[in-house]
């Protein structure tokens, strides 16, 4: 399965890239977020490896996270795994006129467990809506220092 969402931020980029590259930021914006702990490789750069925990619903769910690309400002990619699913993220951030940024994120899911195929068949809307809820998070935390009302 894959799809694109983007959304503007009434931001300059170099602003918008400083609050998305620092992970203690990550709570700010990912509010289902339990802990994000560095595996190996240099944080942040091609290779590292990182362990996110995230809080969703009554269950925990654990994804590494595998740095693929990093061109900052313009991309910044990633792969994420965790039962059942390969995640593979690009990040594109776009000067989109005076003090205003694009961030278009290209996903692509894989599905690799009966369960998780059947997520994505039946439900597959529901991953567009969760990584739309993280990037209109992440614009109201850059912009306001809040979260959006989405949450």
């Amino acid at each position: 399965m894959k799809y694109t969402c983007e959304i503007v931020i009434d931001l300059p980029r170099d602003v918008v890239i400083a609050k998305f590259d620092n992970p203690d930021n990550m709570k700010h914006w990912q509010p289902s977020l339990i802990s994000f702990e560095a595996l190996s490789g240099v944080a942040g750069q091609v290779g590292a490896k990182s362990k996110l925990r995230y809080k969703m619903g009554k269950r925990e769910l654990v994804m590494i996270e595998t740095i693929t690309e990093r061109a900052l400002p313009d991309r910044f990619a990633g792969t994420y795994d965790a039962d059942g699913v390969h995640n593979i993220v690009s990040n594109r951030f776009i000067v989109d006129g005076l003090n205003k940024t694009r961030w278009v994120a290209d996903q692509e899911f894989v599905m690799q467990s009966f369960f998780m195929k059947a997520i994505g068949f039946f439900f597959p809307g529901m991953f567009r809506k969760q990584t739309m809820k993280f990037m209109l998070d992440f614009k109201a935390f850059a912009e306001l220092g809040a979260r959006s009302s989405a949450s």
